[in-house]
């Protein structure tokens, strides 16, 4: 069973670093240079974009020092991985340490937005484009932390190897090749992830906690699609391709998944739920205590930031039907989105959605094919070295290991051995997370207030004399 390893960790104290660079200074300005460059790339998918950004960022690093043995673009198809390897001394005798990003965005159309989605545009208080969260914040730190070490003289005492993928908003295959199909990569110790984790802050700004994401969600998708012989549209018939997907689209908003929870859920649960205090935070609090208490989880499905944690969900992502304008369709298919609860069967999963529809007639598909994680332990050195970096910036703050909801390219190092831990430096509301969404937006504090979160992380768990 899972070992909740936070409250050893998190009660460590360390000596208060200086919270971030200054705005103004190189490191700040290389990280915002990069950011606001592979921000202005067009990264989604079958673009061909993405090898447009690995290779910029290739040219960032070689411009730095690091030899050209040492970084690879790897074409994946119409995408793209880069590597970079930072050698070490290897004095400590240890496995290199992975680090994990995807450069590749969500499609975003210009005219749903309010600003140019392929361009980094600014407000007082926020950065906005594509990507300034999920995950070129990420890629744009870490990169830019390879250059700054490098360019202090430090050499790690293991290696340290940079593993963007290419796809991960989509098929993932440049994740799986990297995972699976790299020696070098393979004998990594463990793996630090970009594209997850982080800290929650309240309404007002108050840091609420920060989330070490050591599980995954099983991410799986079927197309349900209903058929019919159709006719002409001046002659509607009792039974309706379209119709009958309707029908089954509304059965399965209205279901509920049965409530699931771990040790590492209900510690989350509790600790957040203290911070957050008010009707939601005794919800939290009261499910912890008891997760049969079906008033605190119903509670806690109300919020989308969080119904994933206590649960299974499925919903309807994408549609298409009919063929044309003056014909009865003849067919119609929606897309059906799963996250499954760990331990819980994909299989489990279509039965109950075939429950639910309660239509024989209904045809499942699923798409691709679903990936299943094993969770990871919350590692001593990283939650210490994780912990002199966020109590830098917020002394008091709890920090939590949690299950992610969403699916990470993290998944797949897991499955190939390579324990995996995500750790953004972000710290974010969660009414400003537009990750996937609209006017997606990070803030200029939370962007600069990162900056040195990678510099101690890496100094704390490769350097002979830690920082």
């Amino acid at each position: 069973m899972y070992k909740f390893l936070l409250p050893l960790a998190a009660s460590i104290v360390f000596p208060v670093l200086t919270v971030a660079a200054n705005e103004s200074s190189e490191h700040a300005q290389k990280t915002l240079d990069i950011y606001r460059h592979i921000i202005g790339i067009e990264s989604v998918k079958n673009s061909g974009n993405v090898k447009r950004v690995a290779s910029f960022l290739a040219d960032e690093l070689l411009a730095a020092g690091f030899p050209a043995d040492d970084v690879e673009v790897l074409p994946v198809g119409d995408a793209a991985a880069l590597v970079a390897t930072y050698r070490g001394d290897g004095s400590s005798g240890k496995a290199p340490i992975l680090l994990l990003g995807h450069m590749d965005v969500v499609e975003a159309l210009p005219s749903d937005w309010q600003r140019p989605p392929f361009e980094l545009t600014e407000d007082a208080t926020f950065f906005y484009g594509r990507g300034t969260d999920d995950n070129k914040f990420g890629v744009s730190q870490l990169t830019s932390t390879f250059i700054r070490l490098r360019k202090q003289g430090f050499v790690p005492n293991r290696d340290l190897i940079i593993a963007f993928s290419g796809d991960e908003e989509s098929t993932m295959a440049s994740t799986i090749m990297l995972a699976n199909e790299r020696p070098d990569i393979a004998k990594a110790e463990f793996a630090l992830n970009s594209d997850a984790g982080g800290g929650g802050l309240d309404s007002s700004g108050k840091a609420l906690s920060y989330n070490v994401q050591a599980a995954e969600k099983t991410y799986v998708t079927w197309e349900l699609t209903t058929r019919n012989p159709g006719g002409h549209s001046s002659r509607p018939a009792v039974d309706n391709a379209i119709y009958d997907l309707a029908d089954a689209i509304t059965r399965i908003r209205n279901y509920r998944f049965p409530v699931r929870w771990s040790d590492m859920t209900l510690g989350y649960f509790e600790q957040i739920g203290k911070q957050k205090g008010g009707e939601l935070g005794e919800a939290m609090v009261r499910f912890a205590a008891d997760p049969g208490d079906n008033s605190a989880s119903d509670r806690i499905a109300l919020e989308p930031s969080y119904i994933g944690a206590t649960r299974t969900t499925c919903v309807a992502t994408m549609l298409r039907g009919g063929h044309a304008e003056n014909a009865l369709p003849q067919s119609a298919t929606v897309t059906i989105n799963c996250r499954v609860y760990p331990g819980v069967p994909v299989a489990e999963i279509k039965a109950q959605l075939a429950k639910v529809v309660d239509n024989d007639a209904i045809e499942f598909v699923e798409l691709g094919e679903a990936t299943v994680s094993p969770m990871s332990e919350l590692r001593p050195d990283v939650m210490a070295a994780v912990s002199k970096t966020v109590h830098a910036r917020y002394p008091d703050v709890a920090i939590i290991g949690y299950m992610a909801s969403g699916a990470t390219d993290g998944m797949h190092f897991r499955n190939a051995g390579i324990p995996t831990l995500a750790i953004s430096g972000l710290f974010m509301r969660p009414e400003d997370n537009f990750a996937h969404g609209l006017n997606e937006r990070v803030p200029k504090k939370a962007f600069y207030d990162a900056l040195d979160h990678w510099t101690v992380i890496l100094k704390e768990l490769a350097s002979n004399a830690p920082s």
